[in-house]
């Protein structure tokens, strides 16, 4: 366990040991459907609340969010200037976890998470800026999960060999002179206790594993236009005049149709005369402290099945030599229009509790080698890792990590309660 042994069930007046217990990111489930918030270390279970999440025409919205600021006293832009302690804010559009002195057993708040007073002032002083929160309909409780197309750390750096010139050997050639022949050997040090682990400075990284878009496209487009010497402008995926005119450029140099249009067809031409290959059907991006920093395309194999939704959080595993990797599915229904314009064919079972969908999902992503190295030297304690259809959601944007929205099905379809239940001796509820 990564936290202090024997709590029990806690009285208001220990909360506060809580806090000084507990080391390292964690990650918060809420569920609307059960109106509850757990705080999970790693795969156990710490603390637990009772919640009022958002009523009918003002609904919590579910999805993979962090927390984007933290205010011990925040007044609402919205709703008559209410008061919201301890508020930890998961959108720029007004949704977050705060303290509430009305938190009923039903969902009664305008969209915001409302908690008992005492439990949200011990959870401010638990989390940090960035932490993730997970909004979900029903259960959902993390997993340790290994695999290897999981992310891993750099190892540290070997130990530089030392020249070892004083050994003695024997003379093997007869009537050789006597005495010592001195030698120049390489010989290893002692391995010294290093840990694996690299510690990269500044906040985790937060990478998001996704379908590409016709905007990815796009930027595959302009880079290679600029390759060529057509200046399509900085490769944002936006098609404006810049990039028609370096398109039209392009067509007039090799004799084609002139129309300014990135097609299909003009796509190909113009990536086989960069000598690049044909578009990727995946996209990995990479956010820390809430500025993307790389961006690179992946490949989905059997692109017609779905992903679903999924997030890993890592660890520092016991000793602080590795890291582990804890994994979540959310509850997604892609809508049929959604699932249509994405290619992918039915819908599938990744909420059936007899199939390990993360591990499914890692088998068919496929990063390149040079992307995975630059991962692994940047990977550390609270890195992130989604996994989703949709891709980047319109709440993501300046400011935030990635956000997720998702569709849950109705209540029941998706459980995790038998997780949960084998964690109950943990929990430290407080109402």
């Amino acid at each position: 366990m990564r936290f202090a042994a024997g709590f029990g069930l806690f009285a208001l007046t220990t909360t506060t040991a809580l806090a000084g217990a507990i080391e390292g990111p964690l990650q918060i489930i809420v569920s609307r459907d059960l109106q509850t918030l757990r705080v999970y270390d790693g795969d156990t279970v710490v603390a637990s609340s009772n919640v009022s999440s958002g009523k009918e025409g003002h609904t919590t919205p579910t999805g993979i969010f962090s927390i984007l600021e933290k205010k011990r006293m925040h007044h609402s832009n919205l709703y008559d200037d209410a008061p919201m302690p301890f508020m930890q804010r998961l959108t720029w559009s007004g949704i977050a976890l705060h303290a509430s002195n009305h938190v009923p057993a039903y969902p009664a708040s305008h969209g915001c998470v409302r908690m008992p007073d005492a439990f949200a002032k011990t959870l401010y002083r638990l989390t940090q800026r960035g932490g993730h929160v997970l909004i979900t309909g029903g259960d959902a409780a993390p997993r340790r999960i290994d695999h290897p197309g999981l992310f891993r750390p750099e190892a540290a750096p070997a130990d530089e060999r030392e020249f070892l010139s004083d050994a003695s050997l024997r003379p093997t050639i007869p009537n050789a002179s006597e005495g010592a022949v001195e030698v120049a050997m390489h010989m290893p040090k002692q391995p010294s206790p290093q840990p694996l682990l690299q510690r990269p400075a500044g906040d985790p990284i937060r990478i998001l594993i996704t379908r590409a878009t016709p905007r990815d496209a796009m930027k595959d487009l302009q880079a290679a236009l600029n390759t060529l010497g057509f200046d399509a402008g900085i490769a944002d995926g936006v098609a404006g005049q810049k990039t028609s005119e370096a398109i039209r450029a392009f067509q007039t140099a090799e004799g084609l149709p002139v129309d300014g249009k990135g097609s299909t067809a003009l796509m190909d031409t113009v990536l086989k005369k960069a000598g690049r290959d044909a578009p990727s059907n995946g996209r990995i991006s990479v956010r820390k402290e809430f500025q993307t920093i790389l961006e690179a395309p992946v490949t989905i194999k059997d692109p017609a099945a779905e992903l679903g939704t999924q997030f890993l959080l890592a660890r520092t595993a016991e000793g602080g030599d590795d890291i582990e990797w804890f994994a979540v599915t959310l509850d997604n229904r892609l809508p049929a229009a959604t699932r249509k314009r994405l290619g992918i064919a039915e819908e599938g079972s990744i909420a059936q509790p007899s199939s390990d969908p993360v591990a499914s999902v890692l088998d068919r992503i496929e990063v390149p080698d040079d992307i995975r190295e630059k991962i692994g030297a940047m990977i550390g304690d609270g890195a992130s890792v989604t996994i989703a259809d949709t891709g980047y959601e319109s709440e993501t944007g300046k400011g935030t990590d990635f956000i997720t929205l998702t569709r849950p099905g109705p209540p029941g379809a998706y459980s995790t309660s038998s997780v949960l239940r084998k964690k109950e001796s943990s929990i430290v509820r407080i109402e």
